[in-house]
């Protein structure tokens, strides 16, 4: 079922979620990953949407979350209360944190079929 949305909540990413394989996936607001418009629950590993972040530091984490926290397991880019959309100002750290995401080199990750042929 798709559900009604915005384009900031579909499309821009809201947190990093480190998966347990030490992987991470870019979550928009809703949780799934970017562009992923359904209400139904998402199985990550089912889709090509991991990757190793290997210039994650727990520095650099700290500069992607909008609290300032260096916990690299999930990484907030913003909340309710930083949303972007209130204010200039809110859209202008936002836009700084995906600058600096931006930057980070991304590794792909064998998804499980891949695992299974080689």
């Amino acid at each position: 079922m798709i559900a009604e949305t915005n384009a900031l909540r579909a499309l821009f990413p809201y947190c990093i979620k480190q998966q347990e394989d030490g992987s991470y996936v870019v979550l928009n607001r809703d949780y799934k990953p970017i562009g992923f418009n359904t209400r139904q629950q998402v199985n990550y590993e089912d889709y090509p949407v991991s990757f190793k972040i290997p210039g994650l530091s727990k520095v650099v984490a700290r500069k992607l979350s909008w609290e300032g926290k260096d916990d690299k397991t999930i990484i907030y880019l913003y909340n309710d209360g930083t949303n972007p959309k209130i204010s200039p100002e809110n859209m202008e750290a936002y836009l700084e944190r995906l600058e600096r995401l931006s930057r980070l080199k991304l590794e792909p990750v064998p998804q499980a079929k891949e695992k299974q042929n080689v």
